[in-house]
Protein backbone atom coordinates (compact mmCIF):
# COMPACT_ATOMS: atom_id res chain seq x y z
CA UNK A 1 0.00 0.00 0.00
CA UNK A 2 1.57 3.38 -0.97
CA UNK A 3 1.94 5.58 1.97
CA UNK A 4 -0.60 8.79 1.42
CA UNK A 5 0.77 12.41 2.84
CA UNK A 6 -0.95 15.55 2.48
CA UNK A 7 1.14 16.41 -0.38
CA UNK A 8 0.28 13.31 -2.63
CA UNK A 9 -3.43 13.98 -1.25
CA UNK A 10 -3.19 17.76 -2.97
CA UNK A 11 -1.68 16.06 -6.24
CA UNK A 12 -4.78 13.43 -6.83
CA UNK A 13 -6.87 16.46 -5.98
CA UNK A 14 -5.20 18.79 -8.85
CA UNK A 15 -5.43 15.82 -11.12
CA UNK A 16 -9.55 16.19 -10.84
CA UNK A 17 -11.03 18.42 -13.74
CA UNK A 18 -13.96 18.56 -11.78
CA UNK A 19 -12.50 19.86 -8.39
CA UNK A 20 -10.25 22.03 -10.21
CA UNK A 21 -12.82 23.75 -11.97
CA UNK A 22 -14.70 24.38 -8.54
CA UNK A 23 -11.00 25.46 -6.86
CA UNK A 24 -11.37 22.84 -4.36
CA UNK A 25 -8.27 22.76 -1.91
CA UNK A 26 -6.91 19.85 -0.13
CA UNK A 27 -5.74 21.52 3.40
CA UNK A 28 -5.26 18.64 6.13
CA UNK A 29 -4.71 14.91 5.54
CA UNK A 30 -3.99 11.89 7.44
CA UNK A 31 -4.87 10.61 10.53
CA UNK A 32 -8.01 8.89 9.34
CA UNK A 33 -8.77 12.60 8.42
CA UNK A 34 -9.54 15.01 5.80
CA UNK A 35 -10.21 18.76 4.70
CA UNK A 36 -11.14 20.34 1.70
CA UNK A 37 -12.06 23.82 1.15
CA UNK A 38 -13.25 26.27 -1.60
CA UNK A 39 -14.08 29.40 -1.90
CA UNK A 40 -17.71 30.56 -2.21
CA UNK A 41 -18.11 32.45 -6.05
CA UNK A 42 -21.40 33.69 -7.59
CA UNK A 43 -20.98 30.92 -10.14
CA UNK A 44 -21.66 28.01 -7.62
CA UNK A 45 -25.09 29.43 -5.83
CA UNK A 46 -28.55 28.82 -6.89
CA UNK A 47 -31.44 31.41 -7.28
CA UNK A 48 -31.93 32.38 -3.83
CA UNK A 49 -27.86 33.25 -3.65
CA UNK A 50 -26.76 30.03 -1.56
CA UNK A 51 -24.49 27.85 -2.34
CA UNK A 52 -25.92 24.97 -4.35
CA UNK A 53 -26.49 22.00 -2.84
CA UNK A 54 -24.89 19.95 -5.61
CA UNK A 55 -21.50 21.46 -4.48
CA UNK A 56 -21.71 20.79 -0.93
CA UNK A 57 -22.57 16.87 -2.15
CA UNK A 58 -19.43 17.38 -4.07
CA UNK A 59 -16.93 18.16 -1.50
CA UNK A 60 -18.24 16.21 1.08
CA UNK A 61 -18.05 13.20 -1.22
CA UNK A 62 -14.42 14.12 -1.86
CA UNK A 63 -13.35 14.83 1.68
CA UNK A 64 -15.11 11.49 2.47
CA UNK A 65 -13.58 9.37 -0.01
CA UNK A 66 -9.95 11.38 1.51
CA UNK A 67 -10.72 10.81 4.61
CA UNK A 68 -10.86 6.86 3.67
CA UNK A 69 -7.78 7.10 1.41
CA UNK A 70 -5.81 8.46 4.52
CA UNK A 71 -6.62 5.40 6.79
CA UNK A 72 -7.26 2.50 3.90
CA UNK A 73 -4.52 3.55 1.27
CA UNK A 74 -5.57 5.11 -2.44
CA UNK A 75 -7.37 2.79 -4.10
CA UNK A 76 -10.95 3.75 -3.65
CA UNK A 77 -14.46 4.41 -4.50
CA UNK A 78 -17.97 6.27 -3.13
CA UNK A 79 -20.39 3.77 -2.61
CA UNK A 80 -22.98 5.66 -1.07
CA UNK A 81 -23.53 9.01 0.52
CA UNK A 82 -25.82 10.81 2.35
CA UNK A 83 -25.91 14.74 3.28
CA UNK A 84 -28.43 16.60 5.48
CA UNK A 85 -28.31 20.15 4.68
CA UNK A 86 -28.64 22.35 7.64
CA UNK A 87 -28.67 25.98 6.99
CA UNK A 88 -28.35 27.66 4.27
CA UNK A 89 -24.50 27.79 2.65
CA UNK A 90 -23.19 31.24 2.93
CA UNK A 91 -20.36 33.00 3.67
CA UNK A 92 -16.67 33.28 1.81
CA UNK A 93 -15.32 29.75 2.11
CA UNK A 94 -16.87 26.43 3.13
CA UNK A 95 -14.96 23.76 4.72
CA UNK A 96 -15.67 20.12 4.37
CA UNK A 97 -14.62 18.21 7.83
CA UNK A 98 -13.97 13.98 7.10
CA UNK A 99 -13.36 11.77 9.54
CA UNK A 100 -12.97 7.54 9.07
CA UNK A 101 -15.98 6.52 11.83
CA UNK A 102 -14.74 2.64 11.15
CA UNK A 103 -12.50 1.04 8.61
CA UNK A 104 -12.92 -2.05 7.29
CA UNK A 105 -11.13 -4.96 5.02
CA UNK A 106 -13.70 -3.77 1.86
CA UNK A 107 -15.69 -0.65 2.98
CA UNK A 108 -14.99 2.39 4.92
CA UNK A 109 -17.66 4.38 6.80
CA UNK A 110 -17.05 8.33 7.13
CA UNK A 111 -18.61 11.07 8.10
CA UNK A 112 -18.16 14.79 7.39
CA UNK A 113 -19.11 17.97 8.82
CA UNK A 114 -19.57 20.92 6.21
CA UNK A 115 -19.33 24.87 7.66
CA UNK A 116 -19.40 27.94 6.08
CA UNK A 117 -16.24 30.16 7.44
CA UNK A 118 -17.13 34.29 7.18
CA UNK A 119 -14.71 37.01 6.84
CA UNK A 120 -14.49 37.19 10.73
CA UNK A 121 -13.23 33.23 10.50
CA UNK A 122 -16.07 32.27 12.10
CA UNK A 123 -17.31 28.40 11.48
CA UNK A 124 -21.07 27.79 10.68
CA UNK A 125 -22.14 24.13 10.43
CA UNK A 126 -24.17 24.11 7.04
CA UNK A 127 -24.70 20.60 6.04
CA UNK A 128 -23.40 16.95 7.66
CA UNK A 129 -22.81 13.92 5.48
CA UNK A 130 -21.79 10.19 5.89
CA UNK A 131 -20.50 8.20 3.27
CA UNK A 132 -19.89 4.32 2.43
CA UNK A 133 -16.18 4.00 0.55
CA UNK A 134 -15.33 1.01 -0.95
CA UNK A 135 -12.04 -0.70 -1.22
CA UNK A 136 -10.83 -1.74 -5.33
Amino acid sequence: MQTLDLSLAQDVLAAQPFSRLLGARMVSFGDGEAVLELDVRDDLRQQHGFVHGGVLSYLADNALTFAAGAAAGANLVTSGLSIDYLRPATGRTLRAHARVVRAGRTRVVCRCDISTVDDAGTETLCAVAQGTIAVV
